[in-house]
């Protein structure tokens, strides 16, 4: 098949500081930082056809036509506007490339984004991006419903006429017009037509935003190559996966890529030796791109392992010893004999008359939703008079009979290997699981209170009463398939609407993309509620790998990563 050349758009972002200088005002001031990047990236007296393209969202803007240091100066009112406007400019050929100048930062502060043109065939998708890999996030706001329909008015006819190379090379989460507003609207663009998307989304008054709580899911929640199209496409996700994996030396090698080979793993992903490591990893690195976008949760709530995540940000033990302390539960599980976990629609109270030996209630999740636990064949026993009664049971993925009196050998090993670990008080409002409320000082700094957790019932309805109780709340979910999420929807608080559950990744498990756009979604919910966003995060999302090679620091004196 013949391949046709089209221009596609080549990005590369930093951030430069500029010292301020007393008197200088706008647009004199917005002038010397526009010559201040032109200067970082060699573009002074310079043969090179350059064109410098400003963002501009103040009253006060450099008119156009303005010529800085012989390069001409545009204007443009959001990201979605410049980059229309870069991509004409380098279509034509008038110029090799352009810098497209943010100046809607901080004072001081100038984001730069460097674009030049590659030409690459019709037929190839850009950096072997999936084709529906398309997802680009709008956010706006204003004063007013007045103001921001009017950003949303001026958005339409770029969106409209934006080209897919344009639509490519926009950044993940795309802030346009003003400074946050009250009035806020987000649209989750395809490319095919992010018009619709635009027209379709509705703008929202925000009041004050409810307070974030973060939800950790634990064993049970794993499925093959969960978040994993998160992995080498976001920065402080894969730096957070990296680091948890590396306090884990080689294992942690092999648990990475048995996550990344779902089709050929070593170790099934339903095994302890692998279910625990990942959901640790991919717990703390969702919670800590929540942080990175400027988000501050008030409270946090795990289930099962995921109550570890939550100690490690609220201060309760360092990330390496909580890291040691999950491979202490690994390693002494191995030593118990094979079993498993039962998930059945029934109160804690009506299961009681079915349990027999060593078959637990391992978890009370909602009024109708409880875990059983214990060794195989006892279980599997346990499950079939259930089902023979006309009761829905599902087995929960899981190869360890954990909380049940069959993990007590375990528990025992592990409370001796935590014996050297540091423990402090709390920092945030962490709930815990198994004492169904607030977490006090003394369960905090107990090593048995840690070792029992692997014996011990999850309380994790009582839990959630307690935090539902104190505050509405904002629950995000901070892990995979949705299952606390799920849980939190049936609570009386959320059907109400006095509280809201945000999941940040699919209920289901998908492709890549999928993963992507649920993150997406995520930011979306928090910018509606009214949450104050860092937007220079949000616009390196997906900046972190193959996905986009060429976004990434520039070799300019005073760039700030």
């Amino acid at each position: 098949m013949r391949s046709t050349a089209r221009t596609e758009l080549s990005l590369a972002t930093a951030e430069l500081t500029v010292p301020e200088t007393g008197g200088a005002h706008r647009p004199q001031g917005d002038l010397r930082l526009v010559r201040t990047a032109l200067a970082a990236h060699g573009l002074v007296d310079a043969p090179t056809r350059a064109a410098a393209v400003v963002v501009v969202t103040r009253d006060a803007s450099p008119p156009g036509g303005t010529v800085v240091e012989g390069v001409a100066v545009r204007t443009a009112d959001s990201p979605l506007g410049a980059l229309a406007l870069v991509h004409r400019t380098l279509a034509d050929g008038a110029e090799d490339l352009v810098l497209v100048v943010n100046l809607t930062g901080a004072p001081g502060t100038v984001r730069v984004t460097r674009v030049t043109r590659r030409s690459a065939p019709r037929d190839r998708d850009p950096a072997g991006a999936p084709a529906d890999d398309t997802s680009r996030l709008l956010l706006w706001s204003g004063r007013t419903p007045a103001d921001a329909a009017g950003t949303r008015d001026r958005l339409r006819p770029e969106a409209r006429e934006l080209s897919d190379d344009v639509f490519r090379a926009l950044p993940a989460v795309v802030p346009c017009g003003p400074a946050a507003g009250p009035v806020r609207g987000a649209a989750l663009c395809a490319r095919a037509d992010p018009a619709a998307a635009l027209d379709a989304a509705e703008q929202v008054t925000a009041g004050r935003p409810r307070p974030v709580a973060l939800l950790f899911p634990g064993q049970g929640s794993q499925h093959t190559a969960m978040a994993a199209g998160l992995y080498a496409r976001d920065q402080v996700f894969t730096e957070a996966v990296d680091t948890v994996l590396g306090l884990m030396g080689a294992e942690g090698a092999a648990v990475r890529a048995d996550w990344l080979s779902p089709d050929d793993p070593a170790v099934p992903v339903d095994d302890v030796r692998r279910a625990q490591p990942l959901l640790f990893a991919v717990d703390y690195a969702l919670g800590s791109m929540v942080m990175s976008w400027g988000v501050r949760p008030t409270a946090l709530l795990g289930h099962s392992a995921g109550e570890l995540v939550a100690a490690v940000f609220a201060g309760v033990v360092s990330l390496g010893d909580a890291v040691a302390m999950m491979r202490a539960r690994v390693r002494h599980a191995l030593s118990v004999p094979a079993g498993g976990m039962l998930a059945v629609a029934a109160s804690a109270e009506r299961l009681r008359p079915y349990l027999v030996g060593e078959v637990a209630v391992a978890a009370v999740n909602a009024r109708l939703q409880t875990m059983l636990a214990g060794p195989a064949a006892p279980l599997s026993a346990v499950g079939k008079r259930l089902r023979d009664d006309g009761y829905t049971v599902v087995a929960v993925p899981a190869t360890s009979p954990f909380h049940s009196p069959a993990m007590a050998p375990a528990s025992a090993a592990v409370e001796r290997a935590y014996a050297g670990i540091r423990f402090r008080p709390p920092g945030l409002a962490l709930y815990s699981g198994y004492t169904g409320g607030l977490m006090g000082e003394r369960d905090a700094l107990s090593p048995r209170f840690w070792a029992r957790q692997i014996t011990d019932t999850v309380y994790f309805g009582p839990a959630l009463d307690e935090l539902l109780a104190a505050e509405d709340m904002l629950l995000v979910e901070a892990g995979p398939r949705q299952t606390l999420a799920s849980f939190a929807r049936r609570h009386p608080a959320v059907r109400s609407g006095a509280s809201a559950v945000v999941p940040m990744l699919p209920a289901r498990p998908s492709d890549p993309a999928a993963d992507r756009r649920a993150v997406l979604g995520a930011v979306s919910r928090l910018w509606t509620e009214g949450h104050d966003l860092d937007t220079a995060a949000l616009e390196n999302l997906w900046s972190g790998g193959p996905g986009n090679p060429a976004r990434g620091p520039l070799p300019a004196a005073g760039r700030r990563r």
